[in-house]
């Protein structure tokens, strides 16, 4: 078993340099760390969660209330239980030649914090919306790579924070319909 994490550590720092050095371009080194600042989201987030709330019907209040439960849940659980307990150091604070085009960031990296964040939202509005499920996954898989290519997080922490944003997103969602069928009897179709 120790070996076989040793080799999947030694696979995971192979490929974090393949994606933040040896793919390195200009157009990258631009837009990549646009993508990965979560400011420049802020906006079309919050536009895109009004027009869920007053254009939506009852589909779209649905889902933009639940992302709110969703991201408290993805955020609380990647930043204040999983990242203490993995305890991974960040790469650009432990590797050297870490071509970093933002700032390092706290300490832990695993798991990203962004992918949990992002694969929460892209779970929940593709239960919603899954005609425009490719979109979501594509958005999320943008965000993940930026985080590897800026140098602030390992393949295995975008890879860990998909999955744990995704368990969020569903475990939100099972929940509203268990109390949706045993309570509210909302009908969102």
């Amino acid at each position: 078993m120790e070996t076989f994490l040793h080799f999947l550590l030694h696979l995971d720092i192979a490929l974090f340099s393949f994606l933040n050095q040896d793919i390195a371009n200009r157009l990258f080194d631009v837009v990549m760390p646009f993508v990965t600042n979560e400011k420049n989201w802020r906006i079309p987030i919050v536009l895109v969660w009004l027009l869920l709330v007053v254009k939506g019907g009852k589909r779209g209040r649905i889902a933009a209330l639940l992302v709110i439960p969703t991201l408290i849940l993805t955020d609380q659980m990647s930043a204040s239980v999983v990242k203490p307990l993995a305890g991974r150091i960040r790469p650009c604070h432990v590797l050297e030649h870490v071509r970093l085009l933002v700032g390092c960031g706290g300490k832990y990296a695993f798991p990203s914090s962004h992918a949990t964040n992002i694969a929460g939202f892209a779970t929940i509005f593709a239960l919603f919306y899954r005609k425009y499920t490719i979109l979501f996954v594509f958005i999320a898989l943008v965000v993940g790579f930026s985080r590897i290519y800026v140098g602030v997080h390992y393949p295995l922490d975008v890879l860990a924070g998909f999955l744990l944003g995704t368990g969020c997103g569903m475990v939100v969602y099972y929940l509203f319909n268990l109390l949706n069928v045993k309570y509210w009897k909302v009908n969102i179709d």
